[in-house]
């Protein structure tokens, strides 16, 4: 059993929900990301999403568009994103990290490390699971058996627009969690319409026996609490990424923790 299925099993049994902080890798400062990672634990976070920077993330708003811009100027790549992980799993052996990014820096770090690079690579720095946004379950099923087989969980995305037959195709290969994006949007944009969400989840259910993550649009511990009902999982990414921005260094964790506890909270209300 994976990392991530036993955390959800473990909250399943004590009737509690995941929390799901993400940060991009690298942002704001390219060193402080192993603390930050154990700074979102303190604070109760269950899994972390590490974004992978890149050029070109189609899937992001503005605000997750410059903390790749800013993380790739501080000289992080997957190299560094997987250096990340390992030096987190030097203190913490338990919380799941989930690596979410683009089929571009993956395909890349094969071509210059040689096949299956990655996904052995980042097997041994201590990865958990692969979000990557821009492949397609209908052509994940090799790249699925192959992280299988190193206990890492391929993840999908699934939006309001998803047909009945998309949802199968996910249910087929996914592993770990899906992460059901809110918004017919980018990152960080729009208001969160929690009704739509809780008419969603059910039909998601028919399909996809996993646990259901929900994320885009959740910026405060009132919305998270509302989707929390419904859900399995509460992502929340752009409002951590803002409220990080322009931060001076000794800031960025006590600020991270201190957001995050008023979640937790909320979520165990």
């Amino acid at each position: 059993m994976s990392r991530i299925a036993t955390t959800f099993s473990k909250l399943q049994a004590e009737g509690r929900k995941a929390l799901i902080p993400y940060v991009t890798a690298g942002f704001p400062f390219a060193a402080l990301t192993p603390s930050l990672m154990h700074g979102m634990v303190e604070a109760g976070a269950d899994v972390i999403e590490l974004g992978v920077p890149f050029s070109d993330p189609m899937a992001d708003g503005p605000t997750i568009q410059r903390a790749g811009d800013k993380a790739i100027a501080n000289g992080v790549g997957l190299q560094q994103v997987l250096a990340y992980v390992a030096e987190f799993r030097k203190k913490d052996e338990t919380t799941p990290v989930v690596l979410m990014g683009y089929a571009n820096p993956v395909e890349r770090y094969d071509q210059v490390h040689g096949e299956d690079a990655f996904v052995n690579h980042a097997a041994e720095a201590g990865v958990d699971g692969v979000l990557i946004v821009d492949y397609p379950p209908e052509e994940c099923e090799e790249f699925a058996a192959k992280l299988r087989a190193r206990n890492m969980d391929l993840i999908f995305l699934l939006a309001p627009t998803s047909t009945d037959e998309r949802m199968q195709q996910v249910a087929r290969v996914a592993s770990g969690y899906v992460y059901y994006v809110s918004l017919k949007g980018v990152t960080g944009s729009g208001a969160l319409d929690t009704s739509a969400v809780e008419a969603m989840l059910p039909r998601i259910r028919q399909h996809v026996s996993v646990p259901v993550g929900v994320g885009f649009g959740i910026r405060d511990a009132q919305t998270a609490h509302a989707i929390s009902r419904v859900a399995d999982a509460v992502v929340i990414g752009s409002r951590i990424i803002e409220l990080l921005d322009g931060q001076p260094h000794e800031k960025i964790v006590p600020l991270a923790i201190d957001f995050l506890r008023g979640v937790r909270k909320a979520l165990d209300a």
